[in-house]
């Protein structure tokens, strides 16, 4: 495909990116760059090469790129490239005049070791993505469904793990004595009626909650929690800044990085308006060894991943799968994916020869070339590519050379990534972690009867918010008090404080997502919980 007008040094252009040469140059239309993609191949052969080239490209275009960074390799993007030898004769060959850069990057780290904290409640997680974090099964994931409907009809803010592990331990059936006071009798009351939930099986929940914690994964739990517009910035030239997860000690938890992006996945999904096709892509997801997506996945969270893929490009979100097997990703996914990427496959063992087959078979056919036999041919830096074209059906397949990145490859020292973070735009914002009243505390009030009852409360607070807040809590069953302030009181002093930018009319949407960190109850929650982490609606 020939280039567009506007060719630049780098060889992108302004509507394509410059991906690599053959026989014909390969371009990614950046139009079509939220069709999604994959970029798979043995490891060794190139493939954090190619994504680092995707995500230059991306990033000159103006595109924002969150990328997981699995090895410490790709973190060389931050930096200035080095005009080695084989760069320059590779770019010679393939017409470009190199020159080094360097990319405006953000360094994110659930652990906050290495890059700025990232947080999520539990709210936010909700009980099916939290349940496949756990691996519970279904009678325990059901139990813990019904802890989430007991904290949204009880107005108790899910927060951080000790708030679920109260929760848990207050909706366990108790014998109570006759004329015994029980404190938490109208939470266990509430949880029977949703069913039976036996001590063993809220034990058993905690047990895998310990196990969790053990791993790291508390601190992934708590606020400030994670606001996605962090992820769609610009740096001042106008180009996407880099999001890079450090991922290498994430990785001894498989379950909770497949988690966590999925999470990041839905939130996406959840939060950013509808779009249509744009002439780019708003944010382009690179998700580093896929498989651990799929891997022993229930078949109603298959549903929901198909779903948010199937239907999040209209939100103007690329995904691209990185992987070392196609087979790796489901079918009705990997249908998804229009741009391919295919490094090279070895073909020792027969389920390595039904992965080259099954590589092959989802290209569009080149009459001039075998593609199976190339797949297993590919040497380091080779590829087999077939992008989208204009109306959005798939080039043939071509054997092309990857084109070197701008940026350094390989990664950075760890006195370049401290002066990276300490001039990030979101340095200061994330760094504390935050310890606000929640289910944890409320619970602790009512046990030791300092918990004002909605009566003693007195009324609903004054004016538009306080009106405000005891229709919507006559409406949801939220009018719960919560240290002695009323829903209504408790929204007043939240957008006060957090929404003061928005217009009313936007208050009550934004009560489950803006206002949830601090209030925490069920108006919205229920309504706006993350496609993959929320209750399923009614």
């Amino acid at each position: 495909m020939a280039p567009s007008t506007g060719t630049s040094i780098s060889g992108d252009t302004d509507k394509q990116i410059f991906i690599g040469k053959g026989d014909h140059e390969a371009w990614l239309t950046l139009a079509l760059g939220n069709r999604h993609g994959l970029v798979t191949g043995a490891t060794g052969t190139g493939k954090t090469v190619s994504l680092q080239v995707m995500a230059e490209g991306f990033a000159r275009a103006g595109v924002p790129v969150f990328a997981a960074d699995i090895k410490g390799d790709l973190s060389g993007i931050a930096e200035v490239g080095e005009s080695k030898d084989f760069i320059l004769q590779r770019a010679k060959e393939m017409g470009l005049v190199f020159q080094p850069d360097q990319f405006s990057t953000i360094f994110w780290d659930v652990f906050g070791e290495q890059g700025h904290p990232v947080r999520a409640t539990v709210s936010e997680m909700g009980p099916l993505l939290l349940a496949r974090l756990l691996d519970l099964n279904d009678v325990q994931e059901g139990v813990l469904n019904v802890a989430f409907r007991v904290a949204d009809e009880n107005g108790l803010t899910l927060l951080d793990m000790k708030d679920l592990r109260s929760l848990l331990d207050a909706i366990v059936p108790k014998a109570v004595k006759k004329d015994e006071f029980d404190p938490l009798a109208e939470i266990r009351a509430s949880a029977s009626s949703f069913g039976n939930v036996s001590k063993a099986t809220v034990g058993t929940i905690q047990r895998q909650l310990l196990v969790l914690e053990n791993q790291g994964g508390d601190k992934f739990f708590g606020e400030p929690a994670l606001e996605l517009k962090d992820f769609l910035r610009t740096d001042r030239d106008g180009r996407g800044m880099v999001n890079i997860l450090v991922a290498d000690k994430l990785m001894a938890s498989p379950r909770l990085y497949a988690t966590f992006l999925l999470w990041l996945l839905s939130e996406l999904f959840e939060e950013l308006p509808e779009v249509g096709d744009l002439p780019k892509p708003k944010l382009v997801f690179f998700f580093d060894e896929a498989h651990l997506l799929f891997n022993d996945a229930p078949k109603a969270l298959m549903d929901k991943i198909e779903q948010v893929v199937r239907l999040i490009r209209s939100k103007g979100v690329g995904v691209y799968f990185v992987t070392q097997n196609p087979i790796d990703v489901p079918d009705r996914v990997l249908a998804q994916l229009g741009n391919r990427v295919q490094h090279a496959l070895r073909a020792f063992t027969p389920r390595d020869q039904k992965a080259v087959a099954a590589a092959a078979e989802t290209f569009r056919a080149n009459p001039k070339l075998d593609t199976a036999t190339a797949i297993t041919e590919l040497g380091k830096g080779e590829a087999l590519v077939s992008f989208l074209e204009g109306n959005g059906t798939p080039a043939i397949v071509q054997r092309v050379m990857i084109r070197p990145p701008a940026a350094r490859i390989g990664p950075i020292t760890p006195e370049e990534r401290k002066v990276i973070i300490n001039a990030s735009p979101v340095k200061g914002k994330y760094d504390t972690a935050v310890d606000s009243d929640s289910a944890y505390e409320m619970l602790q009030q009512r046990v030791a009867g300092s918990a004002a009852t909605p009566a003693e409360a007195g009324p609903a607070g004054g004016g538009f918010l306080g009106t405000l807040g005891g229709i919507v809590g006559s409406i949801f069953g939220t009018n719960t008090s919560r240290g002695g302030l009323t829903t209504g009181q408790l929204i007043a002093r939240s957008v006060t404080r957090s929404v003061t930018n928005k217009v009313v009319g936007g208050i009550v949407a934004n009560v489950g997502k803006q206002v949830g960190g601090s209030l925490g109850s069920s108006i919205g929650r229920e309504i706006v919980r993350g496609a993959l982490g929320g209750i399923m609606k009614r």
